[in-house]
């Protein structure tokens, strides 16, 4: 009864490891994928934070190193990415009323958009190469908002989904 408990745990465990092909973030990566290099994304935006550049390489080289088993290296990996910031840009969403014909309406609420351009190269296999833009926007009150105190987390915010759309149409293949 032992070796059969046994045997069957065995069994469960080489189900669950399969062939290394898929992991549970959901990367899709070939077993004979082993690096990955990730050059530094500059910031050719005219507006937003001036560390937009640090925050997202470091964002995007973290959450390849949590997600996937791929060793970071500084160039010529099996899987490469690179690209910038291209755009920053807040833009007004939905007007109020001023309530008074002598004043101006105005925007309430406001929409900071962030695009960055990848491009990912994968040198097993090019059917996966992509080189395109990734958008994200949050929308914020002007009336209860301070943006200066709160434009940080609203970029951080925005990263972290475009990092996340970057990893699925890298290595989810999604």
């Amino acid at each position: 009864m032992r070796s059969i408990i046994f045997s069957c745990c065995i069994l469960g465990i080489a189900a669950l490891a399969g062939c290394g092909v898929y992991g549970f973030t959901g990367a899709s990566i070939s077993p004979d994928v082993k690096t990955i290099s990730i050059g530094t994304f500059y910031n050719n935006a005219t507006l937003g934070p001036s560390n937009m550049s640090i925050l997202f390489t470091e964002a995007i080289k973290d959450y390849y190193q949590q997600n996937t088993s791929l060793t970071l290296v500084d160039d010529n990996g099996d899987l490469q990415l690179e690209g910038f910031v291209a755009d920053y840009k807040i833009t007004p969403v939905s007007a109020s009323a001023s309530g008074n014909n002598s004043n101006a309406d105005f925007s309430s609420t406001s929409r900071i958009t962030i695009t960055v351009s990848c491009s990912y190269i994968n040198t097993k296999d090019d059917e996966f190469d992509f080189d395109k833009n990734f958008s994200f926007f949050v929308d914020y009150d002007q009336n209860s908002t301070d943006l200066a105190s709160e434009e940080q987390a609203f970029v951080e915010e925005i990263f972290d989904q475009i990092i996340l759309d970057i990893f699925n149409a890298s290595v989810a293949n999604w």
